[in-house]
């Protein structure tokens, strides 16, 4: 299993990350940062956060496999490994149908051959993650990789995956949170965010699976679903909901701060590193 990457660590959108934010999270005590949103397979922007950083991981979170070929993206991690020896962590995925159309043909094998190539250029199983919700695909994270990266999931969800992917492999759930105590405020921001993967079907059917219904998908979630897709409240009710995973079997939680329009999350940052790491 790969070690490298603490207890808490930042997913964020390749647009939303900076060298200068991943040196204030380093700081901060968070251990990875996740480059989220399908970041380019040319690795260079993991690059520029890990030349950056001394101590921090980043993994990507995902590179999508009918994005970017095998090949040209195990050159990129070999390079990264070159200049950053055991600081990146390679995250691969299939992504959704409704985006990827007709190309989206036998999702598992695809990916299973993604990895052959993988295997071909040697990228080591221990330094590659997948992301992965329901049972087959967490099943081949187990047995082909270093562990899962979910997405969009629940305490729920990582107890029921670290039950079907057993001991010994990563276990890597990003969970979105919102520092505000009003409810009210916090759903209005968290509901935007969580509204888009509520029409892509490999997330309905892993919510439909863990009991949601089709009133809850509707209408951009029900106060229920958001409620459980984003942790919100003061800081240390936020830290509590992040441990849960924990908890539940996680070995590493990938926290996406969520903020209102234009706010500076590194205030957000600072505060939940504050209730996180005391």
């Amino acid at each position: 299993m790969f070690d490298g990457l603490g207890k808490i660590g930042v997913w964020r959108s390749a647009a939303q990350l900076s060298p200068r934010l991943a040196v204030t999270l380093e700081r901060l005590g968070y251990g990875a940062i996740w480059i989220g949103g399908s970041p380019s397979g040319d690795l260079r922007l993991a690059e520029q956060l890990l030349d950056a950083t001394t101590t921090l991981t980043v993994a990507t979170g995902i590179v999508n496999i009918w994005k970017d070929e095998a090949v040209p993206v195990a050159a990129s991690y070999h390079r990264v490994e070159a200049r950053h020896p055991g600081r990146f962590l390679l995250g691969i995925g299939v992504g959704h149908p409704e985006a990827t159309g007709a190309r989206y043909v036998k999702p598992y094998e695809a990916l299973a051959q993604y990895l052959d190539e993988l295997d071909s250029a040697q990228v080591p199983i221990g330094r590659r993650v997948l992301a992965a919700l329901g049972p087959k695909m967490l099943t081949l994270a187990a047995e082909r990789a270093a562990g899962a990266h979910p997405y969009l999931t629940t305490p729920e969800h990582t107890r029921r995956a670290r039950e079907i992917m057993g001991s010994g492999v990563l276990l890597a759930p990003e969970q979105k949170v919102v520092l505000d105590a009003d409810s009210v405020r916090a759903l209005s921001i968290g509901r935007p965010i969580a509204k888009p993967y509520l029409g892509l079907v490999n997330y309905t059917s892993n919510l439909r699976s863990l009991g949601y219904t089709d009133a809850d998908l509707a209408g951009g979630g029900s106060n229920r679903l958001i409620d459980a897709l984003v942790v919100h409240g003061d800081a240390d009710t936020v830290a509590a909901g992040v441990t849960e995973h924990l908890n539940a079997g996680a070995d590493h939680v990938a926290v996406q701060l969520l903020t209102s329009v234009g706010a500076d999350p590194v205030a957000g940052f600072t505060t939940l590193a504050d209730a996180l790491f005391g």
